[in-house]
């Protein structure tokens, strides 16, 4: 069954709670009747949310740009011809202002030692940056890459991506996030299934016409989700993508997703790897 977004309030725990092991006891009768009403819409599910299509997409390279193979790939964003990229690592985390068609980085910015540097999003003016596990958000000037602000979350930071309303925010799991983009709090979660089956490793996002593409760690999959109910529509298949460029390779795993929104170019890239790819979706 599909799952339809969830308002937080005071009284709602959030799926982060839950999983730090804050749950409320039920009786024990409760529990018994809530398994009992589980079942029973289980059985009675509407179908046509049961067997919704799924699309699948294999893909046709376009083009191949240089990248960076020392960059911990964990963001991308493209605007105005330039690349924007968040690296990991602690030590090695930075964010990265790249020209596309050398790869040559043109502005970086440093972040703290103690930071993991996670997934980035263009959202306005601002460049919104996660970190793994400090519970700190970072916010950049997108054109000086200078930082203006910092914001706190209680989950694990992997993914964001932008729609204009709300930022939405990934954490491993199988759960998106969305957060209001001036106060950074979070106002609503969605938990994303493909027919009923949870979807968890969500990572890099990506916001692209209505839907948020998302790399599924640690695989070379990207899943199309319906931001709505968490419904998955479509996946994308890159499985022997480098290979096809470079035989031999330290690369690690698919991570980094970004739209060209003018020109309606979807880049990929991943973590440690030499190349950008601009690629071609095609139904199979």
């Amino acid at each position: 069954m599909s799952q339809r977004t969830q308002p937080i309030s005071e009284t709602t725990p959030t799926p982060a709670a839950y999983r730090a092991g804050h749950r409320h006891p039920l009786p024990v009768i409760t529990w018994f009747l809530a398994l009992i009403l589980t079942a029973t819409n289980c059985m009675t599910a509407s179908p046509e949310e049961d067997t919704r299509q799924v699309t699948y997409y294999m893909y046709e390279v376009v083009a191949a740009y240089p990248h960076d193979p020392q960059a911990f790939t964990q963001g991308l964003a493209y605007r105005d011809g330039f690349l924007y990229e968040g690296t990991g690592l602690r030590g090695r985390s930075e964010l990265r202002r790249i020209e596309l068609h050398t790869g040559r980085v043109m502005r970086s910015v440093p972040l703290h030692s103690e930071y993991f540097g996670e997934g980035i999003t263009i959202c306005g003016n601002r460049i919104v940056q996660l970190t793994l596990d400090s519970g700190k958000g970072l916010v950049y000037d997108r054109n000086t890459l200078q930082l203006v602000d910092e914001f706190s979350y209680e989950t694990e930071g992997w993914g964001i991506t932008c729609n204009g309303e709300h930022l939405i925010m990934s954490d491993g799991s199988d759960t998106l996030y969305f957060l209001n983009p001036d106060s950074y709090e979070i106002k609503s979660y969605v938990s994303v299934n493909d027919q009923g089956t949870p979807i968890a490793g969500l990572n890099e996002l990506e916001f692209i016409n209505d839907s948020v593409f998302a790399n599924v760690w640690p695989t070379d999959s990207i899943a199309i989700i319906d931001p709505s109910d968490g419904h998955v529509s479509a996946w994308i298949d890159l499985e022997g993508l480098l290979e096809s460029h470079v035989p031999t390779t330290e690369a690690n795993v698919l991570n980094g997703i970004a739209y060209d929104t003018a020109h309606d170019r979807l880049f990929v890239t991943g973590k440690l790897r030499p190349l950008v790819f601009e690629i071609r979706l095609l139904e199979r």
